[in-house]
């Protein structure tokens, strides 16, 4: 079954911890956006934020950096309660190193790209990752419209991943609903972001239901 991992970033931030706790039953995921406004033009929020709900949580903090050399705060995500660390391809220029800083700490490593991002620029990267996440709208803001070129690169990265008996997750995020979340599972996504689908929803059960 298909893995879902809402973002917080939808969430009512003056009840954030329990708008997660109306989902976190039927999760796998909490996703968890970082924007430094650089990388991307919005802000969000850091390492406080993660740190202030991960008592409060068992789940795994899926933790997508959409910052400039994310190798400044690896240790810092690390203490604040990450258990996977997203960074993207184009924000480093040695991506293998925070790759290796991840993994020094114990946590899971994804790799990110952008939409125009070409899905071969990761070939270098896909046996040292877990996961993979497929940006389908441009990183920086919720509530964007799926972008369908998203499809032909998760189909790629299923492929890659039986050719060469690969482990790493495929991920897909933005835009993600019943319609566009079936497309990426047929195409072979194993774990869904959505935001404002679920956190929107009247019956947040329900549309996470869906998605799975």
């Amino acid at each position: 079954m298909t893995k879902i991992s809402p973002s917080i970033l939808s969430c009512d931030f003056a009840n954030l911890k329990d708008d997660i706790d109306t989902v976190i039953a039927d999760i796998d995921y909490i996703h968890i956006d970082v924007m430094d406004g650089l990388f991307v033009n919005n802000i969000s929020f850091g390492i406080p934020v993660i740190k202030s709900i991960r008592p409060h949580f068992t789940k795994l903090f899926d933790t997508h950096l959409m910052i400039v050399n994310p190798e400044r705060y690896i240790d810092a995500f690390s203490n604040a309660g990450a258990d996977l660390i997203t960074f993207h391809i184009e924000a480093t220029e040695d991506s293998n190193k925070v790759i290796n800083m991840i993994h020094e700490k114990g946590l899971k490593a994804g790799i990110s790209l952008r939409p125009k991002t070409k899905v071969e620029e990761l070939i270098p990267y896909l046996d040292k990752v877990e996961l993979v996440l497929v940006m389908s709208v441009e990183p920086g803001f919720g509530g964007q419209e799926f972008d369908p070129s998203a499809i032909e690169k998760i189909k790629w990265l299923k492929e890659y991943k039986m050719t060469h008996n690969l482990n790493y997750e495929i991920e897909v995020d933005g835009g993600i609903n019943d319609i566009t979340g079936k497309l990426c599972k047929d195409a072979g996504a194993d774990v869904l972001v959505s935001g404002s689908y679920i956190f929107k929803a009247v019956n947040r059960k329900e549309k996470i239901e869906l998605l799975k």
